[in-house]
């Protein structure tokens, strides 16, 4: 079962766009079934809460409130695991705040960060983690015959 961590991206974009068809939204689907190991820090979740606590732009576009924000938040870690033991990792990304989801997939030993972010998706790969948007990785996942 590959491990994989989602950034705040994916999880966003899941939040706001709940319908079945929409990639981001199946890959939680696919992680709830157990089809992969999610992966996720505090700092991943705490960035996700704060970009749909904070986005006016998102609040009044999709109209929802902080308690379901937090619902969605604790529903994830629900199925997730949380690396605690996260190494310092800098200067990897050209924007420093996406150091975080490398420290977080180095610390689980993931092979896939799955993003929507383009300075994470123009690495392509670090230290052997394949680095791959949320449609990418649908298709490696329904590729596998477990998945079928």
């Amino acid at each position: 079962m590959p491990k994989v961590v989602l950034d705040s991206s994916v999880l966003v974009s899941a939040f706001l766009n709940p319908t079945p068809g929409g990639a981001s939204y199946e890959l939680l689907r696919f992680a709830e079934r157990g089809a992969f190991a999610l992966y996720l820090s505090e700092a991943i979740v705490a960035e996700t809460t704060r970009v749909l606590i904070t986005s006016t732009r998102n609040r009044s576009r999709y109209h929802y409130t902080e308690a379901e924000v937090a619902f969605y938040c604790r529903t994830i870690l629900d199925f997730a695991m949380v690396v605690s033991e996260v190494p310092e990792v800098r200067g990897v990304v050209r924007d420093p705040n996406d150091d975080m989801i490398i420290a977080c997939a180095m610390g689980a030993g993931a092979e896939y960060v799955v993003t929507r972010d383009k300075d994470l998706l123009s690495l392509g790969d670090h230290q052997g983690i394949s680095i791959v948007t949320p449609e990418v990785f649908l298709h490696v996942l329904r590729s596998q015959p477990s998945a079928r």
